[in-house]
């Protein structure tokens, strides 16, 4: 069996963002060189997110209203995490709803999805770099 590993680290400037990361994950299976198995990948930080679904603008408006509503920024004050002098707290709970990994099937050496679906970094705390963990496994 194979194990192959790869960093791949972005900067994004905005505090709130979602990047599809679907094509450096299919360039980390090609290198790879597996043609059936599994690839998890995976936010690095606590408050960034991997999920999978719809590359539709729409959607990602929709999704950032969302979590804002549910989390929203401001006022920090109203966070408990906030007075230890970070200005995060709701980053680390929109992580939470929108998760830390996925797992995608290789199958013939290529990334086994359904229609529509791509793999997203979801930034919820922007500003510096950050990375996110491809590890496929397979033969």
């Amino acid at each position: 069996m194979k194990s192959f590993r790869k960093e791949v680290w972005m900067h994004v400037p905005a505090r709130r963002a979602m990047v599809n990361i679907t094509p450096q994950v299919e360039q980390a299976v090609r290198e790879s060189g597996v043609r059936e198995g599994l690839a998890l990948v995976n936010a690095m930080h606590i408050t960034a997110s991997v999920f999978i679904n719809d590359d539709e603008g729409g959607l990602h408006r929709d999704y950032d209203s969302w979590l804002e509503e549910l989390a929203p920024h401001a006022p920090v004050s109203r966070y408990q995490h906030n007075l230890t002098g970070e200005d995060n707290a709701d980053a680390h709970l929109k992580r939470q709803v929108m998760g830390r990994e996925v797992v995608v099937a290789v199958s013939n050496g290529m990334l086994d999805f359904g229609p529509w679906e791509q793999i997203f970094y979801g930034e919820f705390d922007g500003g510096r770099r950050k990375r996110v963990l491809v590890k496929i496994i397979g033969e």
